[in-house]
């Protein structure tokens, strides 16, 4: 439980409890505080499908508490602050997958991808507002399939590549990598504001954090690529990149 795709799994796989009362998530600790007013065995059931290895570490039945003026409030900052992540990833999946075809690198392809993920999650949270809770479960399902679709798509690609051949160009690499990773540290920039904020918000910063690190990584696979002069570290770093975004597929999938 490290990105907020996982969260916002837990949370519409709850959508339907109305013995919930709040959810609160301890990443660092990878536990989830769920305040209820029913047996624990109610929730068990949804939680262990979605595959995320749910166990109970603790068991209380309380009323919980209701949304303040100034929480209310909050979420319409947030709100704004997701339409600008959204933005910002819809925009950099676009030029990445372009110019990474261009340079014939999967891992920037690949890192497009990630940031289509992105987008999506944020697109689901914005979206999923305020709607019933099997409309919630369709949307994050759509999202699973495309994520997963086009992650086969990159892993064919990668395959296509190591068969035939390819050249990617370290330069295009290196220069498209950093404007990434600029876009994602202006996301982690956002996000920050937020940190002590909301637990979706929480998640978003360590999502972005990961991100960057997919941005470091395609460089390093650059810089390897230019010492090298093979494709095998960009091929490498796109095939981790694709494995990733598959798997955050599957368990949005399993959500029922």
């Amino acid at each position: 439980m490290d990105c907020p795709a996982e969260e916002r799994m837990i949370r519409l796989a709850l959508a339907d409890l109305d013995e919930v009362a709040s959810l609160d998530f301890d990443f660092s600790r990878r536990r989830v505080v769920l305040i209820h007013r029913a047996p624990v065995g109610a929730f068990m059931d949804p939680l262990q499908r979605l595959g995320l290895g749910a166990r109970v570490v603790g068991s209380e039945g309380a009323p919980g508490p209701r949304p303040s003026p100034a929480e209310a409030g909050s979420e319409g900052r947030e709100r704004r602050t997701l339409w600008i992540l959204l933005a910002i990833n819809g925009l950099m999946f676009v030029a990445e997958m372009i110019l990474g075809w261009w340079a014939q690198s999967t891992g920037l392809m690949a890192d497009a991808l990630d940031m289509l993920a992105d987008a999506a999650v944020y697109g689901i949270s914005l979206a999923a507002v305020g709607r019933a809770a099997k409309l919630q479960v369709r949307a994050a399902h759509a999202s699973g399939w495309l994520q997963m679709a086009l992650a086969m798509g990159a892993v064919a690609e990668i395959l296509r590549r190591f068969a035939t051949g390819s050249h990617p160009e370290p330069a295009w690499m290196v220069g498209v990598s950093v404007v990434a990773l600029i876009a994602n540290l202006s996301c982690l920039a956002l996000i920050s504001g937020h940190r002590g904020g909301g637990a979706h918000m929480r998640a978003s910063w360590i999502f972005s954090t990961n991100d960057v690190l997919a941005n470091l990584g395609v460089i390093a696979a650059a810089l390897l690529v230019g010492w090298t002069r093979t494709n095998l570290p960009d091929l490498v770093i796109g095939t981790v990149i694709a494995a990733v975004v598959f798997g955050g597929a599957v368990r949005i999938l399993r959500l029922r």
